[in-house]
């Protein structure tokens, strides 16, 4: 799947071979971004398909050396299944994730 960081829109979309376009949207803060909202078409889900978004933004926060805010349950529940981007939560969002 080609993951593209569309920066116009600040999201990172995935298009699809039906036309449709996945997406994580996301807002840069000063030394954070905040993941407010994923969308995988209906017809799309469970294909991993939000997982590589997820991964995508969060390795590119990683290169900026953002804090995440996952504003988003979707990303809230990626980065709780993996324990080794919790080191990119922003610290008023590490107890609701990391728990």
């Amino acid at each position: 799947m080609d993951v593209v960081n569309n920066v116009a829109s600040q999201r990172f979309e995935i298009r699809l071979p039906d036309g449709a376009v996945a997406f994580a949207d996301y807002r840069p803060m000063k030394g954070k971004v905040m993941f407010p909202h994923t969308v995988v078409p209906p017809a799309h889900e469970g294909k991993g398909i939000g997982s590589a978004l997820a991964r995508t933004a969060l390795a590119w926060a990683r290169e900026q050396q953002l804090q995440v805010i996952p504003a988003c349950s979707f990303f809230v529940a990626y980065m709780r299944r993996h324990p080794e981007t919790h080191d990119l939560l922003d610290p008023g969002f590490r107890q609701q994730v990391a728990g």
